[in-house]
């Protein structure tokens, strides 16, 4: 299959699955972050750091709530008689004082307390309570403290809210600006060496025994890390061996790097060594001096699609075929780096 016509059909294929993934992507970012809202809210919020009311005035509480507490300063008026105690609790109602003493006034209760009302009642009447008659400022012990906790808990859930809140907005970006159908190179390769195994005439060792293994891998420019290798296994599933393709040599500098080399190798599990030989770009093949320091490596091979090369050990032998292949064009010598290159691995038992 020529590589542009491959690359062309993949960009054409892939928008509408990257799209559905982001789609899905995006879905579970908005539920996580929802589920941390609701959990903040709920479980903290409420559960582990509730926000508690401490030393509230009496004008706050409810309207029945102030007319049970200012029965129960009527009350205690009745018994110790301290008018300046009496007087100071009720106002505490503030406003709600004259309404609430009249509510009380009309249903009074006990004699005691009926006594009692009509005691204050003419305190009540001039508007003043406590302010009115003997002033008396509130002694500063007796200044309810503040209580910022429920301040601090909603600054602090502010925080948290707002950085999910960014982290979610910065993922969705990136999500965003990649472009549809954007794929890696390894990506790429190995769609190339699937597209490769399917067009595999499986008569191309039609006169042996089939292979007990056999994989194809593909090195495309800018795969850097480019290294694979492969468990041989028995039809009984027993390990047998390793077998694999790695990057041996550049040329340049500069990114992506320039393969002008790879080393194919072979494990036996049952032999006292790995079998390697070295897969050379036309150029170093050529170089004397380059193919001599590769030499340490394994035996110097020069690269022709369709070249098979054989690698034996004590039980197990691989065949590797070059399927195809391609030079890399730039300010490097001619020939002297690779720009894609598909090979077949296949072992057999012996």
């Amino acid at each position: 299959m020529d590589y542009m016509d491959y690359q062309s059909d993949q960009d054409q294929n892939e928008p509408q699955g990257i799209r559905a993934l982001l789609k899905n992507t995006r879905f579970a970012g908005l539920s996580m972050f929802l589920i941390g809202v609701l959990f903040g809210w709920l479980a903290i919020g409420w559960g582990v750091w509730p926000l508690e009311w401490t030393d509230a005035s009496a004008s706050d509480l409810r309207a029945d709530l102030q007319e049970d507490y200012l029965r129960m300063a009527v009350d205690s008026f009745a018994v110790n008689g301290n008018i300046t105690k009496a007087l100071d609790r009720m106002e505490a109602l503030g406003e709600d004082l004259q309404p609430i003493f009249a509510t009380v006034e009309a249903n009074p209760g006990n004699k005691g307390s009926r006594a009692a009302i009509q005691t204050l009642q003419p305190q009540i009447a001039q508007g003043g309570g406590i302010a009115a008659t003997t002033p008396q400022p509130l002694a500063p012990q007796q200044i309810p403290p503040d209580d910022n906790t429920g301040s601090l808990l909603l600054v602090a859930c502010g925080i948290t809210s707002l950085l999910a809140i960014i982290l979610v907005v910065v993922y969705f970006f990136k999500n965003r600006t990649r472009r549809p159908g954007k794929t890696t190179v390894a990506m790429r390769a190995q769609e190339m060496s699937r597209a490769a195994q399917q067009q595999r005439s499986d008569n191309v060792y039609a006169d042996d025994d089939p292979p007990i293994a056999q994989w194809i891998t593909t090195y495309l420019i800018g795969d850097d890390l480019f290294d694979d290798s492969f468990s041989i296994d028995s039809g009984a599933g027993e390990f047998m061996g390793e077998c694999g393709v790695g990057i041996a040599d550049l040329i340049g500098v500069g990114d992506p790097k320039r393969v002008s080399a790879f080393e194919v190798w072979l494990f036996d599990k049952n032999d006292i060594q790995t079998i390697t030989k070295v897969i050379m770009s036309d150029h170093l093949y050529q170089d004397h001096n380059a193919r001599g320091r590769l030499a340490a490596k394994g035996e110097p091979i020069q690269a022709v699609t369709g070249y098979e090369i054989v690698l034996e050990t004590a039980t197990l032998q691989m065949v590797v075929r070059i399927v195809d292949m391609a030079y890399g064009d730039g300010a490097m010598p001619e020939r002297s780096f690779f720009e894609r290159v598909t090979l077949e691995l296949a072992v057999w038992s012996k």
